[in-house]
């Protein structure tokens, strides 16, 4: 039975690329339609038959317009045929460099009788998927020691055969076991065997073709003259794509339904177990790179070993989470990043990708961009950080000219803070503002939420606003490639790098959120000068307050309070129970 089924989608799929071909095969007749009606008159004037002024001037007006209409359809052609197809930014894993998962992957086409993918690659995502990359753009460049591991025998020039490639989601690698892993993988590899197949492939071919013409027509670096032909092939080529859309979205449909059909015989009770996996992987993926990897982006520095630090979060929210607490039993047995050779230089390599790709950064290490391993990532980055914002803060509060604690005061103060937010005069003569009676906009914010009662706060939300702006705007000059970040080449990169990050994490911050960032880390600079706090490093939360060495977990409400309210009781109390003295100079970046 489920071989019928694996046919019948199969022959669905099929059918759906015939008719894309179709569509090919009907833009193919059109365009040759004025080149039939000349060759008509033509010939209807050699034997005799259409003789006479107007025939002769309708042959000329046909035939030159045939000729135009040919040529455009050539230089059509040639475009679809050779633009350069979008390739997702991959890490190459040669087979010398994972002899064992190459051997899986065979092993797990030969059960499904599929052919084996051509090669394998990893991406810093949660996913997996076939990649075509048989056009002649796609040869790989020379291997590189951040993007590439490669081993004996690699050929940087030579073009893959005509499987497509296998690429893995790195996080996948270090989290699942081996048993898991090949579970997950076996849909995806049974695919293989409907993309060996001539229609699906030359329809897939032409799809991507169109699309990749429609990028090359959209760029706008062109000469005027050369750019107003492009809109030209833009519009043929956009054209044909909306009329494959359908049936490509279809085709592909039915070659993922049979590529699903055919993998239910292999390790089907193991993948019930490894798509639960799946999603905590993907959870703790997503929190490590938003909460510990996007701080340290930010201070110049990419932790080197993502992957690792994937593992290390999930197990801590295995550890908190009472649903996930038979899934840490899972780590006695073998992972899945053993059958890689060197599981550290792919983790680097994978952990640069990411930085690239969701934040943004130079492919090559540099002073202003270098690796950061975890057990310096405290002291390296939220030590940095924290002491960079509070010296910014300051620096805006100097802007506005918002007077010193007193008038001795030798240094930046958390009660020059305090006592701003909250209207008091530093001197003691009374309040600086009255307390305001409506709400005032903060920032940017639409939202009701988004309005504090202090419109101090809103006011110098605005400058830190303003200032962290200008200071992003200047930390990524633009390289010769216009817009390029500093570090990056065009023969490096398989993709349009001019427009990373392509995955960006978050949206920009808003005035209020960096203001209370700035408040928050100038009380922990206060912290570490005065009662001898330490950084530390949460895996779920990022950058975190260490007292006594325990974790503060109660320190944004207060100030929220503060910052949103103009309320510094509740701070001020918590100050008071750890001991920090607020009017204490403190060192900053």
């Amino acid at each position: 039975m489920t071989g019928i089924g694996v046919e019948a989608r199969a022959q669905g799929a099929r059918a759906r690329a015939l008719a894309v071909l179709r569509i090919r095969g009907r833009a193919l007749a059109v365009a040759l339609l004025p080149a039939a009606a000349a060759v008509i008159l033509l010939a209807g004037g050699s034997s005799g038959h259409f003789t006479g002024h107007g025939w002769d001037l309708a042959r000329w007006v046909t035939s030159v317009f045939a000729l135009l209409v040919l040529l455009a359809a050539g230089v059509i052609a040639l475009v679809v045929a050779r633009a350069r197809p979008a390739v997702t930014p991959t890490v190459a894993i040669a087979e010398s460099a994972a002899p064992d998962l190459y051997r899986l992957v065979r092993d797990l086409a030969d059960r499904l009788d599929v052919p084996a993918p051509s090669a394998i690659a990893l991406t810093p995502d949660c996913d997996s998927w076939l990649e075509d990359r048989t056009h002649p753009a796609h040869g790989p460049p020379a291997p590189r020691a951040h993007d590439e591991i490669a081993g004996p025998g690699h050929h940087p020039h030579r073009r893959t055969t005509t499987a497509p490639v296998l690429v893995i989601g790195s996080p996948f690698l270090w989290w699942m076991r081996v048993g898991e892993l090949r579970a997950v993988l076996a849909p995806v590899v049974a695919g293989t065997g409907p993309s060996a197949h001539p229609d699906i492939a030359a329809a897939r071919r032409f799809v991507r073709g169109l699309d990749a013409a429609v990028a090359a027509a959209a760029d706008r670096g062109r000469h005027p003259a050369v750019r107003l032909f492009c809109v030209g092939i833009g519009w043929v080529a956009r054209l044909l794509l909306r009329s494959c859309q359908v049936h490509a979205a279809e085709m592909e449909r039915g070659v993922a339904a049979a590529a699903a059909e055919r993998a239910q015989s292999v390790d089907y009770g193991v993948r019930i177990v490894a798509q639960e996996q799946v999603g905590l992987a993907y959870a703790g993926w997503d929190r490590l790179l938003t909460r510990v990897a996007l701080p340290a982006w930010r201070m110049g520095r990419w932790p080197s070993r993502l992957d690792a630090g994937v593992v290390a979060a999930l197990t801590e929210l295995s550890r908190r989470d009472r649903l996930a607490d038979g899934f840490t039993s899972r780590l006695g047995e073998r992972p899945a990043c053993d059958l890689l050779e060197e599981p550290g230089a792919v983790d680097e390599a994978t952990s640069l990708l990411a930085a690239r790709l969701f934040h943004g950064g130079p492919a090559e290490t540099g002073p202003d961009w270098s690796p950061v391993a975890w057990q310096e990532y405290p002291d390296e980055v939220v030590d940095r950080k924290w002491r960079t914002d509070a010296a910014r803060l300051h620096r805006v509060l100097d802007a506005l000219g918002v007077r010193r604690t007193t008038p001795a005061a030798d240094g930046p103060t958390l009660a020059r803070v305090l006592n701003h937010l909250t209207g008091r005069d530093p001197a003691g003569d009374g309040d600086q503002a009255p307390r305001p009676t409506s709400r005032t906009p903060f920032g940017d914010g639409d939202e009701e939420d988004d309005l504090p009662q202090n419109p101090l706060s809103a006011a110098l939300a605005t400058r830190l606003g303003a200032a962290v702006a200008r200071e992003e705007a200047e930390a990524v000059p633009a390289g010769p490639g216009g817009g390029r970040p500093v570090g990056q080449t065009s023969e490096a990169a398989l993709w349009d790098d001019r427009a990373l990050p392509l995955f960006p994490l978050q949206p920009p911050r808003t005035d209020r959120e960096l203001l209370a960032d700035h408040v928050t880390a100038m009380v922990c600079c206060a912290a570490m000068d005065t009662v001898g706090a330490t950084p530390g490093l949460d895996w779920l939360d990022g950058p975190t307050l260490l007292v006594d060495g325990e974790r503060v977990t109660d320190l944004t409400p207060r100030v929220l309070s503060l910052v949103e309210d103009g309320d510094a009781i509740p701070l001020r109390t918590w100050l008071v129970e750890v001991g920090i003295r607020p009017e204490k100079p403190v060192r900053l970046g």
